[in-house]
């Protein structure tokens, strides 16, 4: 219990793709807010720095202008000035004049220094706000006396309004991002669903029921993994059949071969061991012939060691084991042969088989002699071809190659009929790792092709 639950420690945690999709438009919101935010800081900022600019350049010109008509005018310093200083254009100015003396004259306005109620933070004030300097003029007043004009800029006023926007702005991609999240969200709900309910059927499918479907989905791409997986179903349902079939069929060989070698055990041996008996009982009578006896008992004997390499021959060829694959192929050919002498049988073997591993030889053996009882049984030949060959391979290595020809009647490709015959040679031949198939037309006779790796 513990070694199995011991990988589950190791096992990192997996993110949800909704949680990747959502994390992804997250950090990009940010990155495009902060990269906004500072574009937004340095538009304001230079933005203030031209307005106040502007608007000393306004008064500077304005009271240059104004001082130049000294001559024509009757009105005072006292009297223009506030006027000029109450200007919306130079609302973030403040205008004072000082005397030789050093006295300052202030002009004040009735009007609010900002017409905002809300005041931007002292953060984005710190950003925004540039460094003003203040901005000294000497001029000559109206009574010929020289003054000093000092101009200081505010801008609290225009930071003010720059505040307003961007929050104006902040809130649009704020709202924007939001409205993001949710068409995505609301995008990949239908795409997750449809992952989950794929997710659910393999779950179904891991557990040996094949006959699940997958629906048909309205996205193109999962209506395609869909299809694939129901393909993949129908395959694996129909390769369970045939396993089942196949296994069936094999121990229904199996009862058969014991009935059978149990009846002839009965049969040939209980009823030759009797008779033995019977004549070595008859032996201590006098009259008995005692050469006829013996005679009989030594042909019963010879009977049953004819009986017992039958059944042995059957169970397993010894000669396989003390002779080889060739040898065994060879006297596989010459058995047939001798049961059907129209059908001429041609072996190509080289030595080296001879040297195959015992599960292999074992294996092909009995893949050719089911080859050759369909070409007696079904393919109505006149001549068949069994070619065995070691070839090396630069990628997989040395490989032993089967091929079995015949020139019976043959049949299309598709109309062959998967009996136990050909499953149990394709099932040899895939416990061994290789590689089965089957080559025919019709009345082009038919080709079984076998690869198979070795050590």
């Amino acid at each position: 219990m513990h070694a199995r639950s011991r990988p589950d420690l190791f096992n990192t945690p997996k993110m949800s793709l909704r949680y990747q999709i959502n994390k992804r438009i997250l950090f990009s919101s940010l990155c495009i807010l902060i990269l906004g935010g500072s574009i937004v800081i340095w538009q304001a900022r230079n933005a203030v720095n031209k307005e106040i600019d502007s608007s000393i350049n306004l008064a500077v010109q304005l009271i240059t202008f104004g001082f130049s008509q000294a001559s024509q005018s009757t009105h005072t310093e006292t009297d223009w000035l506030p006027k000029l200083n109450s200007l919306k254009e130079t609302r973030h100015l403040s205008i004072q004049l000082k005397e030789s003396s050093g006295k300052i004259i202030n002009f004040t306005y009735s009007r609010q220094q900002t017409e905002h109620n809300e005041t931007p933070p002292q953060w984005f004030i710190n950003l925004v706000e540039g460094t003003h300097f203040k901005a000294e003029y000497p001029i000559t007043g109206f009574d010929g006396k020289q003054l000093t004009l000092i101009i200081k800029a505010n801008p609290l006023d225009e930071i003010t309004e720059v505040w307003q926007e961007s929050i104006a702005f902040f809130s649009s991609f704020f709202l924007l991002t939001l409205f993001t999240f949710l068409s995505v969200n609301l995008v990949f709900n239908k795409a997750l669903k449809s992952i989950a309910i794929i997710v659910d059927a393999l779950k179904v499918i891991e557990t040996g029921q094949y006959k699940k479907k997958l629906p048909e989905f309205a996205t193109k791409e999962y209506d395609s993994i869909a299809k694939a997986i129901n393909h993949m179903t129908d395959e694996l349902n129909a390769t369970q059949q045939e396993n089942r079939a196949l296994t069936q069929h094999t121990l229904e060989i199996q009862e058969d071969e014991r009935q059978r070698l149990s009846q002839e055990l009965h049969d040939e041996l209980g009823q030759s061991l009797t008779a033995i008996k019977v004549m070595a009982v008859t032996t201590a009578h006098e009259k008995t012939d005692i050469k006829q006896t013996t005679d009989s008992i030594i042909n019963i004997c010879d009977h049953l060691m004819t009986v017992v390499r039958s059944m042995m021959h059957q169970l397993h060829p010894l000669v396989l084991t003390e002779l080889g694959l060739k040898a065994t192929m060879e006297d596989l050919l010459n058995h047939w042969s001798i049961r059907d002498p129209g059908l001429k049988l041609t072996i190509n073997c080289p030595d080296e088989v001879d040297h195959l591993e015992q599960k292999i030889a074992i294996q092909v053996f009995r893949v050719v002699q089911e080859c050759l009882t369909n070409i007696v049984r079904h393919a109505q030949a006149k001549q068949a071809t069994i070619s065995l060959e070691i070839e090396n391979q630069p990628t997989t290595g040395r490989v032993l190659r089967l091929l079995v020809t015949d020139d019976g009647q043959g049949c299309a490709a598709e109309m062959i009929k998967t009996g136990f015959g050909l499953l149990g040679m394709r099932e040899r031949i895939n416990s061994l790792g290789g590689e089965f198939s089957i080559q025919t037309q019709p009345q082009q006779g038919m080709s079984i092709i076998a690869g198979i790796p070795l050590k």
